[in-house]
C-alpha cells in the first residue's frame, strides 16, 4: 500500500522520535488515516531489527480492523491475536485486546516485546492500559511505546505525559481539508425548542447526566423533528446517530424505520456477534442510519458514512 506524502512524514517522524526518546504519541485526526500509519510504522521497525510487537486495543471490532489494515499494509509480516477466542504470541506482530491481556494468566505469558502499540492512546493512562506496559517494561526495559491517537486531551483532564514524553507528530484536520484529503463539513443546528433545558443539565462524572439528556431529548415532537430535518438535509446519506440511552436509540430508531428509513441499533450491552452482524447489515448498505449510544465513538471506520447525526451533548464539544 502506497501511504501519501503527509502519511510518510508522520511514519518519519514517528519512528524519529522512538529511536531518540524510546516513546512517543502521534496525533492525527479521524479521517487522516490513522491505523495505516501505525501500521507503516510498526512495519518500519520491524522491518528494521527483527522486534517484536504487541498492538493494542480495547474492543473487538478495533482489534479485527487494525490487523485487517495491518496485513494490507505489511503484507509479509506473521501476525497473531490475543483475544477472548485466541490466545497466540506466535506472530512477529500480535494484535491484543485489553480487557483479555489484563487478566493474570494471559499478562503472565506476554513475551517480552520491543514495541508496544497503544491504539486511541489517550486510554494509556487507564489502571488496565497501565498493567500491561508494566509488564512489557519488567520484560524488556528497553520496550518502546508508541500510541496514536485524535484526542489526547481526556475529558478527565488526566494527562498522557506519564506514558509519553513528547509528541512525534501532530496532524490537524484543517491542514487535510487544506490539501483536499477530507472535504470540508457542512453543519447544521436544529432548534428543537430544547436548548435552554440541555443548558441546564447537570454533569455526571465527566459527562453529562445522559438520563436527564434523555428526559429532554428522547420524546416524540424531538424525535419527529429530526427525522423530517434528516430528511430535508441528509438527502438519503448514511448516517451514524448518536444518542444519550438505550431506549432513546431504540426510539429514534423506531422513529425512522416507520418514517420508511431503514435504520438499525447497536449498543454496548449486545452480544459481541449480535453488535458485529447489526454493523455488517449497515456497512452492506441494507439500512441507511445506525443508531448507537456510546459505541461508535473511537477507531470505527466505514468511509461511505457522510452524515453524523449528534442528539446527546458531549463534555467535549461543549467547552
Amino acid at each position: 500500500m502506497m501511504l501519501r506524502p503527509r502519511q510518510k512524514l508522520f511514519v518519519e517522524r514517528s519512528l524519529r522520535a522512538l529511536g531518540e526518546h524510546g516513546n512517543t504519541l502521534g496525533v492525527a485526526p479521524t479521517g487522516a488515516g490513522k491505523t495505516i500509519m501505525l501500521s507503516a510504522t510498526v512495519g518500519e521497525h520491524i522491518h528494521r531489527g527483527g522486534a517484536k510487537a504487541a498492538v493494542l486495543a480495547h474492543r473487538d471490532e478495533l482489534t479485527a480492523q487494525n490487523l485487517a489494515k495491518f496485513r494490507r499494509v505489511n503484507p509479509g509480516i506473521s501476525t497473531s491475536v490475543v483475544d477472548a477466542g485466541q490466545k497466540s504470541w506466535g506472530g512477529q506482530v500480535t494484535f491484543a485486546m485489553v480487557p483479555t491481556l489484563t487478566r493474570q494468566a494471559n499478562l503472565a505469558a506476554m513475551p517480552a516485546l520491543d514495541l508496544l502499540v497503544i491504539d486511541e492512546a489517550h486510554h494509556a493512562v487507564a489502571g488496565s492500559y497501565q498493567r500491561i506496559i508494566d509488564r512489557a517494561r519488567d520484560r524488556n526495559p528497553d520496550c518502546r511505546i508508541y500510541g496514536v491517537t485524535a484526542t489526547p486531551n481526556r475529558g478527565d483532564k488526566i494527562g498522557l505525559r506519564q506514558v509519553f514524553s513528547n509528541v512525534a507528530d501532530q496532524i490537524r484536520l484543517g491542514e487535510l481539508i487544506a490539501s483536499g484529503h477530507l472535504v470540508p463539513p457542512r453543519t447544521f443546528i436544529i432548534d428543537v425548542g430544547v436548548q435552554d433545558e440541555l443548558r441546564a443539565v447537570r454533569r455526571s462524572g465527566d459527562d453529562f447526566d445522559m438520563g436527564e439528556v434523555a428526559r429532554v431529548m428522547d420524546t416524540v415532537p424531538v424525535t419527529d423533528a429530526v427525522v423530517k430535518h434528516w430528511q430535508e438535509k441528509a438527502g438519503g446519506r448514511q448516517t451514524a446517530a448518536f444518542c444519550s440511552t438505550v431506549a432513546h436509540a431504540e426510539h429514534v430508531a423506531a422513529a425512522f424505520n416507520a418514517a420508511g428509513v431503514p435504520t438499525v441499533v447497536v449498543t454496548g450491552e449486545m452480544p459481541e456477534g449480535e453488535r458485529r452482524s447489526v454493523l455488517a447489515t449497515y456497512a452492506r448498505g441494507e439500512a441507511r442510519i445506525v443508531v448507537n449510544v456510546a459505541v461508535l465513538t473511537e477507531g470505527w471506520d466505514h468511509p461511505p458514512t457522510s452524515c453524523v447525526v449528534l442528539l446527546r451533548p458531549s463534555s467535549f464539544n461543549a467547552r
